[in-house]
């Protein structure tokens, strides 16, 4: 990964002074990759500090771009030099899949800490006085200037000396080509072209070009720029070209590499989906992508609501089938991150989806469903045993429990699937016993440590769960009702922070 700037909005010299000191580590020492992670060895920011995207948009209000465009030591002309050279670095390039920004005095250290090394695919070349990049792979030049750019390996690296004014140049190139083109369609729709229709789409086409080109460039720079996603919809929609919907998911998964919770990617990829699924006929491939990439994402990015969300939003293209193979793929995976709750709501998520389905199929339920959810009550068991005090693995423990009450036994003892008969308990009251029972073993506190603690704080608090809402008030007899109460010192000593709720309820 790189330890740099990974998408940020542009930024003033004075934000970068600020956000430096915000966001230094604590050490106070430069962070540091190994050059095996990536081609780009990216210590630090110059200061010590690196930045996010949060504290930028602090600093970065209208009035300073406006205020930084006036008082801008670059002319017009050579901002829009440099976007040029961006942009056909991005279209000489279309692998690019890591961007890093970085102080002036890093990019010495690049081509260093590369030379020799074997994945080298760029040869440099020496003309005049213009440095110029061969792509063996693209078999193309792009031209730009060395001490602002470096292109390698499908990385690229952009001086933070040349942010703002890329995306001055940027926007300023964007908003002229998005009036433009919208004047032209309005044009088009009033029946008022001042030429031929052939020449009207050439023109249409060019300004659509223009378009993708530099809201590319704007949305690296800054990239919850909502009106560039949505005039990058809207060209899409109207040219309605297969190859560009895989090369906008192509463009979004660069995105979210540097900027994983950015929800207005994660919507364009939701949208490009829904249309892309209707035309091929592999679209269980894309979804299996689709999941794959956000597993590698929320593997960087913890606690990635948007990231879940959207593989949430995965489950109603799937079929029975893939949920099945999905809850198969992710079981793994959740074993590991048994603190994330993210991964068991996308399980529950797909075992809900499941029983929903046979549901609506037939009267009861599939014998496989009330397997898996067999087996999940049997994994969960386990894992609450092996990790203590993950509330998590409580929280997913109580859906399952509703859920296998609702749907697999009846207060009649009549089994809801009767295939096995030890594959249920016969009644509501059965079950609840061994729940009771298995949370019961988790009450004693034979140490100080927090995890023992919350372990014991969890397992009082699923009992109370199981007694005052999976049980009706006919069957609270005394016994019940002495247990009760006696969960009361527990739960004040755990978690006194509490106290008044568990006065209230006990």
């Amino acid at each position: 990964m790189l330890v740099a700037l990974l998408f940020p909005a542009p930024q003033l010299s004075a934000a970068i002074h600020e956000v430096s000191r915000f966001a230094a580590p604590l050490s106070g020492t430069p962070l540091q990759t190994d050059l095996r992670e990536s081609p780009l060895n990216v210590r630090a920011l110059d200061g010590g500090g690196w930045f996010c995207r949060k504290w930028l948009g602090k600093f970065l209000s209208e009035s300073k771009i406006l205020k930084m465009e006036k008082d801008s030591s670059f002319s017009r002309g050579s901002e829009m030099s440099l976007l040029e050279q961006f942009e056909g670095i991005l279209e000489g390039d279309k692998l690019i899949d890591e961007i890093g920004f970085l102080g002036p005095s890093q990019f010495a250290s690049l081509d260093q800490d590369l030379s020799g090394s074997s994945l080298d695919q760029c040869t440099p070349i020496q003309l005049a006085d213009v440095s110029l990049e061969t792509n063996i792979a693209e078999l193309n030049t792009v031209q730009y200037d060395k001490n602002f750019f470096w292109n390698r390996n499908n990385k690229l690296a952009i001086s933070t000396d040349v942010l703002s004014h890329l995306y001055i140049a940027a926007r300023h190139a964007y908003m002229y080509a998005s009036r433009r083109y919208k004047a032209s369609i309005n044009l088009t729709l009033n029946k008022g072209a001042f030429c031929s229709a052939s020449a009207q789409a050439n023109f249409d086409h060019l300004l659509e070009d223009e378009i993708l080109k530099h809201t590319k460039a704007l949305l690296i720079l800054s990239c919850n720029f909502s009106s560039a996603w949505n005039d990058r919809k809207l060209v899409l929609s109207r040219k309605h070209e297969m190859a560009l919907f895989l090369e906008e998911l192509r463009f979004s998964s660069l995105i979210l590499s540097g900027a994983p919770k950015v929800e207005s990617a994660w919507s364009q990829r939701r949208w490009v989906i829904k249309i892309v699924g209707d035309f091929l006929q592999d679209s269980p491939g894309i979804i299996r992508e689709e999941s794959d990439l956000v597993e590698k994402i929320a593997e960087k990015s913890k606690m990635n609501y948007r990231a879940w969300g959207h593989r949430c939003w995965l489950i109603s293209c799937m079929n029975s089938d893939q949920v099945f193979h999905e809850l198969a793929k992710s079981k793994k995976w959740t074993e590991l991150h048994v603190a994330d709750n993210c991964c068991f709501h996308y399980r529950r998520e797909l075992m809900l989806n499941l029983l929903k389905e046979y549901h609506e199929a037939s009267t009861g339920c599939n014998f496989d469903v009330c397997l898996l959810y067999k087996e999940e009550l049997k994994w969960t068991e386990l894992l609450i045993g092996r990790y203590i005090g993950r509330e998590a693995l409580w929280i997913h423990r109580r859906f399952l429990t509703q859920c296998w009450i609702k749907h697999f036994t009846t207060n009649q003892g009549a089994a809801a699937v009767t295939e096995s008969e030890d594959l249920i308990s016969s009644t509501t009251q059965t079950f609840i016993a061994k729940e009771l029972k298995f949370a019961r073993s988790f009450l004693n506190i034979t140490d100080g440590f927090y995890d023992a603690l919350d372990q014991a704080q969890y397992a009082a608090s699923y009992i109370l769960w199981t007694l005052k809402f999976a049980l009706s008030q006919e069957s609270m007899h005394e016994e019940i009702l002495s247990e009760l109460r006696d969960l009361k010192p527990l739960l004040l000593k755990t978690c006194a922070v509490n106290s008044l709720g568990w006065e209230t309820m006990l």
